[in-house]
């Protein structure tokens, strides 16, 4: 599986409606959602990651990627203010923000224990 690019409208459609108060995933697997920029140098760094992670975990869980530059409804909506910002979406319904400068091993550890 590849890293799936959300816009605001993908984002409500695969995710959920998060323009509502008390919005639900909507996924039939768990997910991770990379709020990350073009320019931004440990956006470049997990990018190799995560798309190593969208092959290891295919058929477990979906890994999608915003462009804050171009989704500012959706920045603005989650409060990013730090890039990479990693949204992580379980089954149970709960929801995660967390800073996405972390190394592979981390990320392994959180997606082993976290999401799955």
């Amino acid at each position: 599986m590849e890293i799936i690019e959300l816009t605001k409208t993908a984002f409500i459609d695969k995710i959920g409606n998060f323009e509502t108060t008390d919005w639900k995933y909507m996924g039939d697997k768990p997910c991770i959602v990379d709020f990350s920029a073009p320019w931004c140098g440990f956006c470049k760094r997990l990018d190799p990651i995560l798309a190593e992670f969208a092959q290891a975990y295919d058929g477990q869980l979906y890994i999608y990627k915003v462009n804050v530059d171009n989704e500012e409804d959706l920045e603005k909506a989650f409060n990013i203010h730090t890039s990479p910002t990693l949204l992580l979406c379980r089954m149970d319904g709960t929801r995660e923000m967390m800073l996405g400068t972390m190394g592979k091993a981390e990320l392994k550890k959180i997606i082993d224990e976290k999401v799955l």
